[in-house]
């Protein structure tokens, strides 16, 4: 760091300037406390004739026990000035400019005059005369601070600035007093600057900055929305924020609002700044009691569809199918969504994927139902708003409660803040995600919709609930699927006519020579045909040798030993994709019990 890097710094931010005292001394200047005059900084540039390298210093009025706290290598007890106020900069490679910088802060904080009051509207008298607190080993002259050329509206605003502790709150309450008092202020001065500060207050800007800001803030009030700088932008939502520029709090969300769509939306300002408005906005709705239906059009609607979601499957018989559909695939992920079970037949598939949750939330597992085991209790932490702003809270709240979804609540006491919600962390999303796999596997296989998936061991807990929604649609629905088998045996005597009718007499020979099917022998409703397709499927074999040999359709074959076995199994069997027959995995012991153990055809 250089020496002048300090100037530069004093300059931009207190409006000092380099003072040269001594003529007969021109490496020696000083920098004088903008309210008082008095010196906080001796500025000394010396050439050393050995090393031919100028060296530069600097005695800033601190304090020496600095020098027990930091430990820099750069830093020393003051060279000209004497006294343990003062500590000694050297200037150089190891110079850190934000240390450097903080001292200066420190000696322009406490020189500020105490003892006497300041009234608004009214000039302080100036104060005159030199300050030395040594005599340094060259004549000098007495010295009149140079007052800043600014508007007397900012130079009575930076006068309420209240030196002596740079907390937050310190902070916070001296921008809040400051805004206050600047609150109708206008100006006209261009901002050419790039301003970079965390949490800034107009205490951060240099002389230019404050006019260019409140000029900014002139024609955005007017309509016209410029660039600024985020940090600079920033200023303006702490205003809106701390209630200043507004006239209730319902007007200054809709001034924030505004904000975020002319300035951030719009692409004119810092996208980055979004996220804080939202939650800034939500903040502010709350701690001002403002109706619950304006802070949700502020909030994160990521978070409100979260918790919208959360209370719809917390209730899901107060709610359509559509709604808990939406909240699953919300919560659990998009599969359902594209799961044939809901894409050939949405209305019904989303239905039972629904009945599904229905029916698996009215039980408990050790006093828990699926609603907590999936996303846990309710937590209550606390609460801190507005996080990360520069807010000052100018009076303690009463106790209130205010709800802002049946998911989300604020709660205060004895000015103390909480907030009950459900926390994402908490959440068992392998679980729910668990739950729909399971429905989905079984749900395919009942409506037979193809795109098998493999039940997950793991998930078996779900079983039950799923098969009592499928057992439930299935009576539902069975008067308008039973098969009516006079008519299914007309059919086939009609196709059989058919096929004699369109053989060729090579084929009749083929049929003549191909040997009859063994009778029947099993206990079950199904003819030799039947029971020969049964036993090939269960040996891995093609069934459609047989079905073309005998002239059988296959869709009306499986629909037949589907009839013939549903009151042993309970279900489906055969499944008829084109022409092909396919039985179904889960069922291929049970018939095998059921033909008697054998493998082999007939």
């Amino acid at each position: 760091m250089e020496l002048a890097e300090l100037i530069a710094y004093a300059k931009e931010k207190y409006g000092l300037e380099e003072q040269h005292k001594w003529a007969d001394f021109p490496g020696f200047s000083v920098l004088s406390h903008p309210d008082t005059g008095k010196w906080v900084a001796l500025l000394m540039r010396q050439w050393d004739s050995d090393t031919g390298v100028e060296i530069e210093r600097c005695d800033i009025k601190y304090g020496s026990e600095v020098l027990r706290r930091l430990q820099k290598p750069y830093l020393s007890p003051a060279i000209r000035m004497h006294g343990n106020q003062w500590v000694n900069v050297a200037f150089g490679g190891q110079t850190e400019s934000d240390i450097v910088f903080q001292l200066l802060d420190q000696a322009i904080a406490a020189g500020k005059p105490k003892g006497f009051p300041i009234v608004l509207g009214s000039k302080p008298a100036d104060t005159d005369g030199a300050y030395q607190e040594t005599p340094l080993p060259f004549a000098g002259s007495s010295y009149r601070a140079e007052k800043e050329k600014l508007p007397e509206r900012l130079r009575q605003m930076r006068r309420l600035y209240e030196y002596g502790s740079e907390s937050a709150a310190a902070r916070a309450r001296n921008f809040y007093r400051q805004a206050m008092f600047m609150a109708d202020y206008e100006d006209d001065a261009p901002w050419t600057d790039d301003f970079v500060c965390y949490f800034p207050t107009y205490h951060d800007l240099s002389v230019p900055q404050l006019r260019g800001y409140f000029s900014w803030r002139t024609r955005l009030r007017r309509g016209d929305v410029q660039p600024i700088s985020a940090s600079a932008a920033y200023l303006y939502v702490y205003e809106l924020i701390n209630g200043v520029g507004a006239d209730s709090p319902e007007d200054s969300l809709q001034k924030l609002r505004d904000f975020a769509r002319d300035f951030v939306d719009s692409g004119i300002g810092d996208r980055r700044m979004k996220p804080n408005l939202r939650r800034w906005m939500l903040d502010y709705a709350v701690l001002n009691g403002v109706d619950p239906s304006l802070a949700r059009a502020c909030a994160d609607a990521s978070m409100l569809a979260q918790d919208e979601a959360l209370s719809v499957l917390k209730t899901p018989e107060a709610h359509t199918d559509g709604e808990v559909f939406a909240a699953l695939c919300l919560l659990g992920g998009k599969a359902p969504e594209a799961s044939p079970v809901v894409t050939e037949n949405p209305e019904r598939g989303k239905a039972l994927f629904t009945q599904c949750w229905r029916e698996a939330s009215a039980y408990t597992w050790q006093d828990k139902n699926l609603f907590t085991l999936c996303f846990g209790e309710k937590v209550t932490r606390r609460w801190y708003p507005p996080t990360n702003a520069v807010y000052y809270r100018k009076e303690i709240p009463k106790n209130t409660v205010y709800a802002l979804s049946g998911c989300r609540t604020y709660r205060c006491k004895a000015g103390l803040w909480t907030v009950e919600s459900y926390e994402k962390a908490a959440f068992d999303k392998k679980r729910l995600q668990g739950f729909l796999h399971e429905a989905d596997a079984k749900l395919r296989r009942y409506l037979k919709t193809g795109r098998y998936l493999r039940e997950n061991p793991a998930d078996a807990w779900a079983s039950p609930y799923i098969d009592a929604v499928i057992a439930a649609d299935r009576e539902a629905s069975r008067p308008r699927l039973r098969i009516d088998l006079s008519g299914l045996e007309r059919i086939r005597r009609d196709a059989a006519e058919t096929c004699e009718s369109l053989l060729t007499e090579e084929e009749t020979k083929e049929r003549e020579e191909t040997p009859a099917l063994a009778p029947a022998e099993s206990d079950l409703p199904l003819d030799a045909v039947q029971l020969a397709i049964l036993r090939a499927l269960l040996e891995g074999a093609d069934a459609a040798p047989i079905l073309r040999a005998q002239h059988r359709m296959p869709s009306i074959e499986a629909d037949a030993i589907n009839e013939a076995v549903f009151d042993e199994i309970g279900d489906s069997v055969l499944l008829c994709e084109g022409d092909a027959l396919i039985l179904v995995e889960d069922y291929i012991e049970d018939l095998r019990e059921l033909l008697g153990g054998t493998h082999g055809r007939t």
